[in-house]
């Protein structure tokens, strides 16, 4: 066995601008929800690459669709057309339900950041001055680290030290009606609200709060946007999270799991708006890759199947039997809560805070976990993870807790 990772982790630290902590180890190779580091140790993956991975590592459909497309064309921009990114607009647009119209980017950052600008415009064509164009978010939300969409994240952990924030921007508290519909008004050009929050914690829309959201966009004429980048494509047991709710978007941001690792990002639009971005108001240089587009194209293709939506929900049933089972032994959790292949683990008031340090002990334990802020453990696996990896998974994260809680 080698020993490459202290020099490796030592020019990372050397190497890298610090934004990131990885934890020390370095990660080699997958294959399916299994990884392995450079010194051949296997870790059971529920992680995902943070909910990006939908179909693990290695999956040989998607294999085959790059290697194909690698070997005829990788980039061209957009100044010329090819066929993959024309063929996933049309396959996205029939799945969406609801729009008519796709622009393509790289990452979720990067499709908010278009959504944000699609709403400003629309609302200036439709006369609207500067002062009545605010973008509405909420608290605990996340949307990218551009400035456009860091102002849009109502977390102010994520603004410290970016002032000036760019203006226009207003934020309401999340899942409170009478709290939204005292910040709601004229002047918001667009309401953009993730069904699940994912960095805010895990937290699902409570019923009922998007048809609100919905009810009073329409009334004023400004656009819902659904930021469904983490919880999109499969994540929450359907193809989009807002289905479970019923509720139609005029907008809706994908990236993470529609590309599988993949760098891909798009935004849908519905029909009042799908002319809004017209030639030269935006653009990208990368986006809608035809590498790119043939990844995301098998992954919509295999997302969609019945076979893996009903797997996605049997799993999400097993992990939180298995989370409630670990409580009972350990007494750590207070809450669970999520949809679908997108949970959290809420820690118990007296643990708060601690979250890395279970991570810590995961990773030794040989499981990749994440967290969504101090106090919650997320659990984002592969939407294809078999009975046989959740229990292994389950079985580290015991041995987990136990080092954990010893240790303390």
């Amino acid at each position: 066995m080698s020993n490459r990772t202290p020099a490796l982790v030592e020019s990372a630290a050397r190497h890298l601008v610090p934004t990131y902590r990885p934890r020390a180890l370095v990660l080699d190779r997958g294959a399916g929800s299994r990884v392995w580091d450079i010194e051949g140790r296997e870790y059971v993956d529920f992680a995902a690459g943070i909910a990006v991975s939908a179909l693990g590592h290695g999956d040989p459909d998607l294999l085959e669709a790059l290697h194909a497309q690698a070997q005829k064309l990788w980039h061209t921009s957009n100044v010329f057309l090819t066929e993959p990114p024309l063929r996933l607009a049309e396959e996205l647009i029939a799945a969406s339900g609801f729009a008519s119209r796709v622009f393509f980017c790289n990452s979720g950052g990067e499709a908010n950041e278009a959504a944000i600008k699609l709403a400003r415009r629309f609302a200036a064509n439709a006369g609207r001055p500067p002062e009545r164009r605010v973008i509405l978010s909420f608290h605990g939300s996340f949307h990218g680290r551009t400035l456009a969409t860091v102002t849009a994240t109502a977390q102010p952990k994520y603004q410290q030290g970016f002032e000036p924030l760019p203006g226009g921007f207003r934020y309401a508290p999340f899942n409170d009606v009478a709290g939204f519909d005292a910040t709601f008004g004229d002047d918001v050009a667009a309401v953009i609200v993730e069904p699940v929050q994912g960095e805010g914690g895990v937290v699902p829309a409570a019923p009922g709060f998007l048809a609100h959201l919905r009810a009073r966009c329409d009334e004023t004429g400004a656009l819902l946007i659904f930021d469904e980048i983490q919880t999109g494509v499969g994540r929450s047991g359907k193809l989009w999270a807002h289905q479970w709710d019923g509720v139609t978007p005029d907008a809706m941001t994908l990236a993470k799991g529609l590309g599988c690792g993949f760098p891909i990002g798009a935004l849908l639009v519905g029909e009042a708006a799908a002319q809004t971005l017209d030639f030269g108001s935006h653009g990208t240089t990368f986006g809608g890759n035809p590498l790119a587009a043939a990844v995301a194209r098998a992954v919509l293709g295999k997302v969609r199947s019945p076979a893996l939506l009903e797997n996605v929900e049997r799993q999400s049933q097993a992990l939180r039997s298995g989370l409630r089972a670990l409580d009972e032994k350990h007494g750590v959790f207070a809450q669970l809560r999520g949809r679908g292949l997108m949970l959290g683990a809420v820690l118990r008031p007296e643990f708060a805070g601690r979250a890395a340090e279970i991570l810590d002990h995961a990773a030794h334990a040989g499981l990749l976990l994440l967290q969504a802020g101090p106090d919650v453990l997320r659990f984002v696996p592969a939407l294809n993870i078999t009975e046989t990896d959740v229990a292994e998974g389950l079985a580290r994260l015991d041995a987990a807790l136990a080092a954990w809680r010893g240790q303390r």
